[in-house]
């Protein structure tokens, strides 16, 4: 079982990201979120006595992985369609959990703005309406 403090631990080697206390009538809720944009990739409460991480995930593989994972519910209090909650504090997967956190980063940060092939698509095709 994964446990919160196991969770962090994780996130602070990996992405090098601490956990951010945001709201002071639940202290012990904690964001994690990229540096560069201040996206949140994960999220990290206690809810009726369980421990709820809410993590992003493709909307396809949402509904897979709930419908394959009796701890792996709708994001409470987030966007369903993009957002997951793993009740942490159950006999849950730790490998995949891990590998959550890692896609759930991977799709909030920044999307790279260099153009790929720039014979194919001169300047002109992928500026923006701002110039």
């Amino acid at each position: 079982m994964a446990k919160r403090e196991e969770i962090f631990r994780y996130i602070k080697e990996k992405y090098n990201v601490s956990p951010e206390y945001l709201w002071e009538d639940t202290p012990d809720a904690a964001i994690f979120r990229h540096e560069e944009n201040k996206k949140w990739f994960a999220l990290i409460m206690n809810v009726k006595d369980e421990e709820y991480l809410n993590l992003k995930t493709a909307p396809d593989y949402s509904e897979l992985l709930r419908k394959s994972y009796n701890y792996i519910i709708p994001a409470y209090h987030m966007n369903k369609e993009h957002w997951n909650t793993v009740i942490i504090n159950k006999d849950i997967d730790e490998k995949l959990i891990y590998e959550l956190i890692d896609q759930s980063y991977e799709l909030t940060k920044n999307k790279s703005k260099k153009n790929p092939d720039p014979i194919k698509y001169p300047c002109y095709k992928v500026v923006n309406n701002k110039g």
